[in-house]
This record gives structure tokens, C-alpha cells and sequence, in this order.
């Protein structure tokens, strides 16, 4: 039934999609539904619902732009389910936009596996990561997945490795520029700090420990069957799903360091992990588990919402 709806792209899933994320952000805003909600208050948590949303569809274009996945949308009803199964991500402006971003920025490193205009990619993917930072400082470790990139593509001409740097040290000044004429001040506009944090007690509550116990153990079986896939695929379509892989890990190192665990800083493991078990789901024959496999991660989060 499940794998029916979402085996192939069709329109009614992005509707589907939408659905599931209002049930998201509807649980994760109602202390305020139950409030008196002012006109720019509600209009700032809509701006923040279409920009998850928009995430995902951007999310979608670049999975689909990079042959990432079959001709399905597994990938956008994981990404989706993950908002469910963590609605806080919802509510934290700051690391939306810069997953958001992020995501901008992997588009463009993804697209280095084609050799045209590769300085405009290299500086632009540098840019976007540089923005990111600027609202989540630790979402400047993507900046490294640039060389990783390079070296997968064994690309050694040095104004290449150069030209990120330029892209990075952009951003800086004129974001500097910006907070001299607004602030009087040269990091006035700079309001993320290298934080971290080690203490995990907020994952003492039931819901954040199935959460997390379903995403890590979904997340670590298909990686170890992702690996495997890597080898089957195209030669020339290998770096981009090794690109996929290392933008995982990275991600889960920043979930590690992350200043606040309110479980938003999983953010960045939606759309690299919604990439991996979705090729997972694309492998397994056995109609029966494959529709048993979406079904827990379809019923955990909705379970999750009564908790």
C-alpha cells in the first residue's frame, strides 16, 4: 500500500508531504495555539512552515537533478516523517535557514561531477556554506566536504582547491561590511558562537529516546548496506553517492557538538539520511518487508505525537 503511493513521483505525494508537515508544526507550536497569537507572530511561524516545506523541495529537485535515488519519493516522505518524529525542528529559525542553506550549497558541490563551469560551483557551494554558518556556526564543517569532493574527483589543478576560500572569505566581508553600516561594529550581524555540548539529559524523555532510538538504528542498517550499493552504481554517479555519505557524517558530528539538544540539531542527518535509506528500501525484494520498513518509520512518529 505504502510502496505504491511513493513508488513512483506523482503530484499527490508533495501533497501528502504537506499534510505531514502541518501535523508537525502543529504539534510542535501548540503552546502557542493556545495563547493569543499577535499578527507578526504568525506570520513569522508561517514563514517558518513554508521554509521547511520549501527544504524539501529543494531537497527533492536536488535528488532528482543527481540521479540520487530511483524514480520514486521515498526521500521526501522520510524527510517529512523526520520533522514528525523531531516537530522542535520546526520552531528553531536559525538552524532551518542554515540546513536550508546547506542544502543550496551540497546542489552545487553535487553538480562538480560534471566538468562545466567548475570555478562558479566551487565558489558558490563555499558561499552557501559560509551563509549557513552565519546562522549556525558548526554548519561551517560542510565547508570541508568541498575538498573531499575535489579529491574525489582527483582534481589537482591548485586554483580549484584556491577558489573556495575565496567564496568563504566573500561572505566575511560582506557580512562584515554590512554590520559596520547597520551595528557600528564588525561582527554585529555575527550571532552563532563555536559552542559545545556534551550534556545529553534533555534525551531522557521517552520521546526523544524512541526518536532517536529509531533513527540511529534505521539510519546505521541502511548505511552499511548504502556502502554496498555505492559499488554497484555507475562509475560515473560513485563520487556523488560518496558525497552523500560524508555529508552524513558530518552531519552527525555536528549533532554530537551542538550547543543545545532539543533534538533540532538532527536537522542536517534529514536529508543525507532520507538519501541512504531511501536506497536501502529501493534494494530489498521482499515486498512484505519493504512496505513493514516504511510502516514503523510511518507509525513511530505518528505514535510519538500522543507522548
Amino acid at each position: 500500500m505504502i510502496t505504491s503511493v511513493f513508488s513512483k513521483s506523482k503530484p499527490i505525494n508533495f501533497v501528502i508531504v504537506f499534510f505531514i508537515m502541518v501535523i508537525a508544526f502543529t504539534k510542535a507550536n501548540q503552546p502557542f495555539f493556545k495563547e493569543s497569537m499577535s499578527f507578526v507572530t504568525f506570520v513569522g511561524h508561517t514563514i517558518l512552515f513554508f521554509a521547511c516545506y520549501f527544504s524539501i523541495l529543494t531537497f527533492n529537485f536536488i535528488v532528482g537533478k543527481n540521479s540520487l535515488t530511483k524514480n520514486n519519493h521515498y526521500q521526501i516522505l522520510l524527510f517529512g516523517l523526520f520533522f514528525l518524529m523531531f516537530p522542535k525542528t520546526t520552531l528553531d529559525k536559525d538552524i532551518l535557514f542554515a540546513n536550508f542553506f546547506v542544502l543550496l550549497g551540497l546542489r552545487r558541490v553535487l553538480s562538480l561531477r560534471t566538468p562545466n563551469h567548475t570555478k562558479n560551483k566551487l565558489f558558490d557551494a563555499a558561499f552557501w556554506f559560509g551563509i549557513a554558518a552565519l546562522f549556525y556556526f558548526w554548519a561551517i564543517l560542510f565547508f570541508v566536504l568541498i575538498f573531499i569532493t575535489l579529491l574525489l574527483y582527483t582534481d589537482n589543478r591548485i586554483k580549484n582547491w584556491i577558489v573556495p576560500f575565496v567564496g568563504l572569505i566573500t561572505v566575511f566581508v560582506l557580512f562584515t561590511s554590512i554590520s559596520i553600516v547597520l551595528y557600528d561594529d564588525f561582527f554585529g550581524l555575527f550571532n552563532t558562537s563555536p559552542a559545545v555540548s556534551y550534556n545529553y539529559n534533555n534525551y531522557d524523555q521517552l520521546q526523544y529516546l524512541i526518536a532517536i532510538t529509531v533513527l540511529f538504528s534505521f539510519g546505521v542498517w541502511s548505511s552499511i548496506f548504502f556502502v554496498k550499493i555505492i559499488k554497484k552504481k555507475k562509475k560515473v554517479l560513485r563520487p556523488s553517492f560518496k558525497v552523500v555519505f560524508v555529508t552524513l557524517i558530518i552531519a552527525f558530528v555536528i549533532s554530537i557538538l551542538a550547543p543545545q539538544k532539543n533534538g533540532s540539531e538532527f536537522l542536517f542527518l534529514f536529508a543525507p539520511l532520507s538519501i541512504v535509506i531511501t536506497n536501502y528500501v529501493e534494494s530489498i525484494e521482499e515486498q512484505w518487508f519493504k512496505e513493514l520498513f516504511l510502516a514503523i518509520l510511518i507509525v513511530v512518529p505518528l505514535g510519538l505525537l500522543v507522548l
